[in-house]
Parts: C-alpha cells; sequence; structure tokens
C-alpha cells in the first residue's frame, strides 16, 4: 500500500521532527536576540550622535523626504 503525498510526513521519524523543531527554537532565539542587541546599539549610537536609525543605515534621504512631503514643506510629493 502505497502512501499518497497528504499522508506522507516531511520528515520519516518522530526523533527527525523533534531535532529540526529544537534547531528552529536555537535560530530563532538567536534571531531574536541579534535583533534586540541592535535596536539598542543603534539606539545608543542615536543618543551619542544625533542622527536616528534611520540615517545610520542611509535612509535618511527617505525618511526626510517622507516627513517634508507630510508636513507641507515641498509642493509637490513623489
Amino acid at each position: 500500500m502505497s502512501e499518497t503525498p497528504a499522508t506522507t510526513s516531511l520528515f520519516s521519524s518522530q526523533d527527525a521532527q523533534r531535532v529540526h523543531l529544537d534547531q528552529l527554537r536555537k535560530v530563532e532565539r538567536f534571531n531574536g536576540r541579534a535583533a534586540m542587541l541592535g535596536l539598542v546599539i543603534g539606539v545608543v549610537v542615536e543618543g551619542l550622535t544625533g542622527s536616528g536609525i534611520a540615517h545610520q543605515i542611509g535612509l535618511g534621504a527617505l525618511v526626510d523626504g517622507y516627513a517634508a512631503c507630510h508636513t507641507q514643506f515641498l509642493p509637490f510629493c513623489f
């Protein structure tokens, strides 16, 4: 009796699935910690230099254009 694709599992055993889920948890935990650390570093640098996080990563012109457009400093919006 052959199994249809709907009934087959991605993993051949529960042990393989458990190992995969454990690896996913570790990776997600690492990514979350890296994101929190990056945000804290960005806020600290913003406090020391006065330039915002968007300016630090090179998106300052985009943010400045958006602010100018929505505060009516420009006669046109892009």
